[in-house]
């Protein structure tokens, strides 16, 4: 994969990120369907999140996006956009190292 194609990947999970944070706000501007629709987007929150970031990144996210768009009072938290500054940010990933091994044939 060459690095525009990584570039593009990581900004097209930034956007959908903010647009899935955007859409677990909408419960604050429709009263009264508020806590119904976090009972149904709490689970599709969590179940995208962890197809967007694979591994135990992933699996933390969706407990974190559960949890957060269940409990009251925490909706507010951007959890989608948060794990992506914690994916292409905050985490280092740790450089590939190559090791080459050699023959000594000059003697």
């Amino acid at each position: 994969m060459t690095k525009h194609n990584k570039n593009t990947g990581k900004y097209k999970k930034l956007f959908l990120g903010l647009l899935f944070d955007a859409v677990g706000y909408l419960s604050f501007i429709i009263p009264g369907v508020g806590e119904f629709s976090d009972v149904i987007w709490a689970p599709a929150s969590a179940w995208l999140i962890s197809r967007m970031y694979k591994g135990q990144t992933g699996k933390i996210a969706a407990v974190v996006s559960l949890v957060e768009e269940l409990a009251p009072g925490f909706d507010v938290v951007p959890t989608f956009t948060l794990t992506w500054l914690y994916t292409y940010v905050i985490k280092k990933e740790d450089p590939e190292i190559i090791e080459v091994e050699t023959t000594d044939e000059l003697n």
